[in-house]
């Protein structure tokens, strides 16, 4: 087994093997946690991972299906056969303290399903990869090819814009945005997990419906309230509510401490979420399904504000030229003098191996960037990252640092 940097030297099997773990994993806990399953629909689809966990580890690798149960609630790492590194897994919770499928295990999954597909496309599965889920287009390149389909640059940018700015709300408005009508059906009823006796909360970071649970605190219950994005929720999108009395009353957030406010230059692109969210109806509202939302809505955030400040400051940015060819198209130097593009791809991935190997199959950015930026809170994946796109000639750093670096270029500041 090798580092994900190593050309071609990690076997496409022990990358399958990782997803199928982890895709099983991610099913049945689902099945687990969801409320109002039928009981031999839950058994059923337990059975069914329990064959794809053993499919994935191998005759010389048994799990009976008991233990396999046991370990859906323990270390996503413990559920590899010996031999697969665990790489982001280890550690890894697939289920948390409040008995609901953690972020995380869902981004990695999803990721992981991005880097299969990606390799499909390549060519570079030899045909290995069989499961139904990923042979089907993911929504997030189905919703960019409907948008390109018009061929027009600034339909693109605005519908995309859309997808970023309006993750969620009500009918009446998302039917007004600029999106073709495939892409409106990209929005569905509001996640039951994000539901509390009718009502929802828009994240203060992103506005999409945050996840809603109910515990025991000292004999008494009560809500809590956070933005299904762990980055989001630790800047401050965590909140508690009282259950009310009455049922037809709506909720009231309580906010939680939250951590204080970055200063220079990392304060530029800080979200202001100091305004408590209010309740909202469930009925007649919808959100984007949960990966468009996660990888289209959650690095367009830091996309667009990046884009904003930079052309606050007098620099030239262009969004997604070329309908998408990369994410930023940035002219640096000084106002008389000759510019300098910087061509930006900006990824927000949980795991960076994942993304480390994405890169290494498509050779670099298949749109021709020679920059990918991370947002400030994926800092410390930059050295990782760093040494596989070194190979393709391309820099990585975080937006506040890629900010400050271009406006110094162009002579402005950027604090």
């Amino acid at each position: 087994m090798t580092s994900p940097t190593d050309d071609g030297a990690e076997t496409l099997d022990e990358v399958k093997v990782r997803y199928l773990v982890t895709r099983a994993a991610l099913r049945a806990a689902k099945a687990m946690t969801t409320p109002g399953l039928e009981p031999q629909q839950r058994l059923a689809t337990l059975m069914e991972c329990h064959g794809t966990m053993l499919a994935a580890r191998g005759p010389g690798s048994p799990l009976p299906f008991g233990e396999f149960r046991r370990a859906l609630k323990g270390d996503l790492a413990h559920l590899l056969p010996e031999g697969v590194k665990p790489l982001d897994l280890d550690g890894m919770l697939v289920v948390d303290q409040d008995g609901q499928v953690t972020e995380d295990a869902f981004d990695l999954d999803l990721e992981q399903r991005m880097l299969l597909h990606t390799l499909r496309k390549l060519d570079k599965t030899g045909g290995v990869v069989t499961d139904r889920e990923l042979q089907s287009e993911i929504d997030q390149e189905t919703a960019y090819a409907l948008l390109k389909k018009q061929g027009d640059q600034a339909v693109y940018v605005a519908g995309r814009s859309n997808l970023i700015r309006h993750p969620a709300g009500p009918v009446s408005e998302l039917c007004e945005l600029r999106l073709p009508p495939v892409v409106v059906d990209f929005y569905k009823q509001i996640p039951y997990d994000s539901v509390y006796r009718g009502w929802w909360f828009p994240c203060p970071a992103c506005a999409w419906p945050m996840r809603l649970v109910i515990r025991k605190n000292i004999g008494h219950r009560v809500g809590a309230a956070r933005c299904w994005h762990a980055p989001h929720a630790d800047m401050g999108a965590s909140y508690l509510f009282r259950l009310p009395a009455d049922s037809t009353n709506a909720p009231e957030l309580l906010p939680e401490p939250s951590p204080p406010s970055p200063s220079g230059r990392e304060a530029v692109l800080y979200p202001d979420i100091k305004e408590v969210p209010q309740a909202l109806p469930a009925d007649g509202h919808k959100a984007l399904a949960r990966g468009i939302w996660r990888y289209t809505t959650v690095p367009g955030l830091p996309e667009l504000a990046l884009h904003d400040r930079l052309a606050e400051r007098g620099l030239k940015v262009e969004m997604w030229p070329g309908l998408d060819a990369y994410d930023l198209l940035v002219e640096v130097g000084p106002k008389r003098g000759k510019k300098k593009p910087f061509k930006v791809d900006i990824k927000d991935y949980t795991s960076a191996t994942t993304l480390a190997k994405l890169i290494h199959a498509q050779e670099g950015d298949r749109g021709g960037a020679d920059w990918l930026v991370v947002p400030d809170y994926r800092a410390s994946q930059v050295p990782l990252l760093s040494g596989v796109c070194a190979k393709y000639e391309m820099r990585v750093t975080t937006a506040s640092e890629f900010g400050e670096m271009v406006c110094a270029e162009s002579g402005v500041s950027w604090t």
